[in-house]
């Protein structure tokens, strides 16, 4: 399928929860099945999972697996996680292609942010279950961040509601059962979007994005993710200005020290009606 597709509309003031670009991002496979009786040949879906270029200028910054889906909103989730710009309005995604191996996103800097780009340029493999795969020091790993600005405090209800109800925007995982999602709650717990992708991070990138360009304001609620809470996670989260991540899953030792730095409120195990705050407990709202 060689061919380039320009994809750049304008921001929209409402998502939907799962708001797809296209169809893609499952792909039909024939599969034995055991049965019973003995192996049946079926058809099954599977996630799609793709080489995703990200080109600023003409140049290739870094290549991620993904699942090729919003990938406007990845492509500005990325660039805002990753420090590449500011806001939503320093970057312009010109085209997407779609290439026999994959897809490459083309997009368009102020030329004071590709100076300071290409001054700490890298090429990268990223994993679908690793953030930051080819990073080259210590120091951009664990590159700082601002404090969040938010004076959230989230119902601990709030955050059980809104995982509660992060299954139903999960189309693809309804379909693979192997996609991950990132969804963005209102303070009582209400879900803004909800995005999906193979890889946690990416889900993440792609959730940031979709607020972005939307113009919806960060600080204003929280994030639930169906994966666990590691460093990157968080620091997404804190480089969005988003005040709290709750995770179905655990945290790690890095994620909750990082969390502590920034000020964002870290629940994990967020199931059945349970979770436990790791930190940053003023986020939640707690008894006395």
């Amino acid at each position: 399928m060689e061919h380039a597709t320009a994809c750049s509309a304008p921001p929209s003031a409402a998502l939907s929860l799962a708001h797809p670009l296209s169809h893609r991002g499952v792909r039909h496979v024939q599969a034995m099945v055991r049965t019973e009786s003995g192996f049946d040949r079926r058809e099954e879906k599977i996630v799609d999972e793709v080489p995703v270029g990200l080109v600023y200028a003409d140049d290739l910054f870094a290549v991620m697996l993904a699942t090729p889906t919003d990938l406007e909103d990845f492509a500005t989730g990325f660039s805002l996680s990753e420090g590449i710009v500011g806001s939503a309005g320093d970057l312009a995604v010109t085209a997407i292609d779609e290439l026999t191996d994959g897809v490459r996103i083309r997009m368009q800097l102020p030329v004071e942010r590709l100076a300071a780009l290409l001054k700490r340029k890298r090429n990268l493999m990223g994993g679908s279950g690793c953030g930051r795969c080819g990073t080259d020091s210590f120091a951009e790993t664990l590159r700082p961040l601002d404090p969040v600005r938010s004076a959230a405090r989230i119902e601990p209800d709030a955050i059980i509601r809104a995982m509660a109800a992060l299954p139903a925007g999960q189309s693809l995982n309804r379909e693979t059962g192997a996609v991950h999602a990132a969804g963005f709650a209102r303070p009582d717990g209400a879900l803004v979007a909800v995005r999906e992708d193979v890889g946690r991070h990416n889900a993440l990138d792609k959730l940031i994005g979709a607020l972005a360009r939307a113009r919806i304001d960060p600080t204003g609620g929280f994030v639930v993710v169906s994966s666990r809470c590691s460093f990157e996670m968080v620091h997404k989260t804190a480089a969005a200005g988003i005040p709290l991540i709750a995770a179905i899953s655990a945290p790690t030792s890095l994620c909750v020290g990082f969390a502590e730095t920034v000020g964002v409120g870290v629940a994990a195990f967020v199931r059945q009606g349970r979770l436990t705050v790791y930190a940053v407990p003023s986020r939640v709202a707690m008894p006395a």
